[in-house]
């Protein structure tokens, strides 16, 4: 048995985790790499990120199932909110909190207290996984990759030339962007992204380009029970068998393919290109039939819940109790969330064409812009009140 101190290590198999174990077990550690599996990447790439940590030297590998809690405790409140930071981008970054949740409680199974990740200190995620770490429980954080800055400005090249040194092959892709895969989507950063040049065309990794897009429409019929998605084309599927087939289905159509530009809680603009097909749907058809069964005060209260509880888990703050406190309203607000949306695309976009449930806010003798139950005399009265204190500013300010 070793006597060097165990550590637990985030692990993608990518350039930055890479370069950790070989960094980590320099330090005198232990090393055992963990990957959190959280969807969207298949059995044999699985096999090749083992193969990986295990050919860096780590003394174990451990692929960790986190589909479900990924989709229960961030999917669901997601989909409830309809939130997308800056109204653009739906915190793909968010499988973080549970690849952390699932790490120390591997850490904790070894009997040892250090975890590391392989976080830059110029982005967000160094906030998402250490506030994560610091909510979680007592443990040392260790990012080999953050530390690096001591020495070199250039970190992604510095980490090319140790690799090189010690005899282990980087992937092209990897050497030119930073990939990150789940079942959420796909982020890409580097390169000409991060130089806000125009994405080369090897950025498109789910969502296929228009020259591949199938010639015939595709049509979707979502059904939903209380805000969350339960079923597909009237077939019961859980959460994640869903999300991962509506990843395939709208992917090849280019539906979810995003250019973002956001503010990094350190003070700089950080780019990406992201692909997130599938939730791009559920969000679009979540939101048709939550503005059609919910009420208009509970639609515009709605939106000042999903911004802050976007900016939340951007930031990091994934456990603060604000954030519990959010989701308890976001949950009351989904009670009646419930029917069937059907989604339609020929490629590019996706629209709610229709939406069905016995909890529509419709009244058959009440229909807009085609039948009405009120008289002409209590619709002049009604917008005579409404505008009444415009009228009355308008005349005093007239003179």
């Amino acid at each position: 048995m070793s006597n060097q101190p165990t550590i637990v290590l985030a692990f993608s198999g990518g350039l930055d985790t890479s370069y950790c174990v070989l960094a980590l077990r320099k330090e005198g550690f232990d090393v055992h790499t963990a990957f959190v599996d959280t969807g969207g990447i298949s059995s044999s790439q699985k096999d090749w990120i083992e193969q990986r940590a295990l050919e860096l030297g780590a003394v174990a590998h451990h692929t960790l199932d986190a589909s479900t809690p990924l989709w229960d405790q961030f999917v669901v409140p997601l989909l409830w909110s309809g939130a997308r930071m800056l109204d653009q981008y739906p915190m793909l970054c968010s499988d973080r909190y549970v690849i952390v949740a699932e790490c120390l409680q591997l850490a904790d199974r070894l009997g040892t207290h250090h975890f590391a990740h392989g976080c830059t200190g110029m982005g967000n995620d160094q906030l998402r996984f250490d506030q994560t770490v610091r909510s979680l429980g007592d443990y040392t954080i260790h990012a080999p990759i953050r530390e690096l800055q001591r020495h070199t400005q250039d970190v992604r090249q510095h980490e090319i030339g140790l690799m090189a040194e010690a005899g282990i092959d980087v992937p092209e892709s990897n050497a030119r962007y930073s990939i990150n895969e789940n079942l959420l989507g796909v982020t890409l950063s580097g390169q000409e992204i991060d130089a806000f040049g125009v994405p080369g065309d090897d950025t498109h990794v789910w969502c296929k380009p228009r020259t591949d897009w199938p010639d015939a429409p595709l049509a979707l019929t979502i059904g939903f029970k209380e805000g969350q998605a339960v079923s597909l084309d009237g077939e019961p599927m859980s959460g994640p068998e869903l999300l991962a087939t509506l990843n395939e289905a709208l992917g090849a159509y280019g539906v979810g393919r995003h250019i973002y530009t956001g503010d990094v809680s350190i003070g700089l603009k950080g780019r990406i290109v992201f692909e997130c097909p599938g939730v791009d749907g559920l969000m679009v058809a979540h939101r048709a039939l939550m503005e059609a069964v919910n009420t208009k005060l509970q639609n515009q209260f709605h939106r000042t819940v999903a911004a802050r509880w976007a900016e939340l888990v951007y930031t990091g703050f994934f456990y603060e109790p604000h954030k519990k406190d959010l989701e308890a309203y976001l949950k009351s607000a989904n009670e009646y969330v419930t029917g069937v949306v059907r989604l339609a695309t020929q490629g590019g976009e996706i629209q709610a064409v229709s939406v069905g449930s016995k909890y529509l806010l419709a009244d058959p003798n009440a229909v807009y812009a085609q039948s009405a139950d009120w008289t002409p005399e209590e619709a002049h009265g009604f917008v005579k009140l409404l505008g009444q204190s415009s009228t009355l500013a308008a005349k005093v300010r007239r003179g």
